[in-house]
């Protein structure tokens, strides 16, 4: 069976960033690659509706979806091999991954709710607006979510000292 037409092209074009949503959310890069997995393949049999649209806000809903499902189900899927493939060094690694670290524990303070509200405001930066929508609840929910959040996060002495300019990559 062949892709949709553009579904191959919008894969390319946006897995990169949707795979970084998944990884944040879920903590965990084995975890965050069959989430993205699982919404894609949901994706493709429904890609004729969903191209016509923004395409990369209702796959990145369907991922938030998706996490929360997951969640709820309390699926625990293959656990990923402890030896990771070598990578060339560029600048300070050593530091993204303890920060990278930080910010994963410092989001793992928080609620479900919580972390994707982080999330999608300032790693996939949407506002507010948007934020509610993806999320499905109201904006409210996310100003107030938000601030309860970055509170509980603040409280980690970790996380006040962290260089987060390299946590994004």
């Amino acid at each position: 069976m062949t892709a949709p037409d553009g579904f191959t092209e919008f894969v390319s074009a946006r897995s990169h960033r949707l795979l970084k949503a998944a990884w944040l959310l879920t903590g965990d890069a084995g975890r965050a690659e069959d989430l993205l997995q699982t919404v894609l393949a949901k994706a493709w049999r429904q890609w004729g509706r969903i191209e016509s649209g923004n395409a990369e806000a209702y796959v990145r809903r369907m991922l938030f979806h998706a996490h929360a499902s997951w969640w709820r189900r309390r699926w625990r899927g293959e656990t990923p091999a402890e030896a990771l493939p070598d990578r060339a060094a560029i600048g300070d690694l050593a530091g993204e991954a303890a920060d990278r670290d930080v910010v994963l524990r410092a989001l793992g303070q928080i609620s479900r709710q919580q972390r994707a509200i982080i999330v999608l405001r300032y790693l996939e930066d949407l506002s507010v607006v948007d934020t509610a929508a993806v999320l499905g609840c109201s904006e409210a929910t996310v100003r107030t979510q938000t601030s309860r959040a970055l509170a509980t996060m603040r409280t980690d002495p970790h996380f006040q000292g962290c260089r987060t300019e390299g946590v994004n990559s």
